[in-house]
């Protein structure tokens, strides 16, 4: 299966996750995105990035939990630390990058549209959210330091407390989301928004864009280590194990 597409579209750079309706996140999706973000980043002809989806029902529905719960602790390390990496990596790409939103977007999902400079989402009930706290983990931490810099501490503390899922009204008062478009220009309204910041002089955007995001990486690599070993023991624990199980008959 190709699980992620990549068109070039006047120097825009058109990732589209493709994993099955759901986009479930496992270690080779992260892999796959992370490989071309990576070449991307390099590529002169490139000057953008449109993350999106092949869908209109998902954008990421999360963690692929039915194929992670199976996972020993080593092994779901690995994904988790890659998964932070991948965050880490986006978050900072210095060319810029529009997330198009045409599904819902959930947990690490919203996480990854998060890491983009801009986030379009479709009207109607289109969902995003971070329902970490309800399986009984944490909110990885690249997303939490991220999200709060995006919407501020006020709507970031009822959006981890309570882990629900927001149309794209309640999304757009909150500041989750930058816009909102019918589902048949969520992506065109994007690549239109890729284009004109992709034309703009490109080390002075990438300057400012390190300004923006320089104390927020550094935060983030300071204590990640130390985080991930938190959320170990939490995806780990004998609640979270129940949980989850729970939350896999909903998959």
């Amino acid at each position: 299966m190709i699980m992620i597409s990549l068109d070039v579209s006047n120097h825009v750079g058109i990732l589209k996750l493709n994993r099955d309706i759901t986009n479930a996140i496992n270690l080779e999706l992260v892999k796959k995105i992370t490989k071309n973000i990576r070449e991307i980043k390099t590529d002169p002809d490139i000057h953008s990035i449109v993350l999106s989806s092949t869908n209109d029902k998902f954008f990421a529905i999360g963690f692929d939990i039915p194929e992670l719960i199976e996972l020993s602790r080593n092994e779901f390390k690995v994904f988790y630390q890659s998964f932070n990496q991948l965050c880490l990596d986006l978050y900072s790409f210095p060319k810029p990058t529009i997330a198009a939103l045409t599904g819902h977007a959930i947990a690490g999902g919203c996480i990854l549209a998060l890491c983009c400079d801009y986030r379009f989402i479709a009207e109607g009930r289109k969902l995003m959210g971070l329902n970490e706290v309800k399986l009984g983990v944490p909110i990885p931490y690249p997303g939490d330091c991220i999200l709060r810099q995006a919407v501020g501490s006020r709507h970031a503390q009822e959006i981890t407390y309570v882990g629900d899922f927001y149309p794209s009204d309640e999304l757009l008062k909150m500041g989750m989301v930058d816009n909102v478009f019918p589902v048949d220009q969520v992506l065109n309204k994007s690549i239109e928004k890729a284009q004109l910041l992709g034309s703009l002089p490109q080390g002075a955007f990438e300057r400012i864009k390190r300004n923006r995001i320089e104390l927020v990486r550094t935060q983030i690599i300071e204590y990640l280590a130390e985080k991930e070993e938190i959320f170990l023991e939490h995806w780990f624990s004998a609640e979270a194990r129940e949980r989850l199980k729970e939350a896999i008959e909903k998959f």
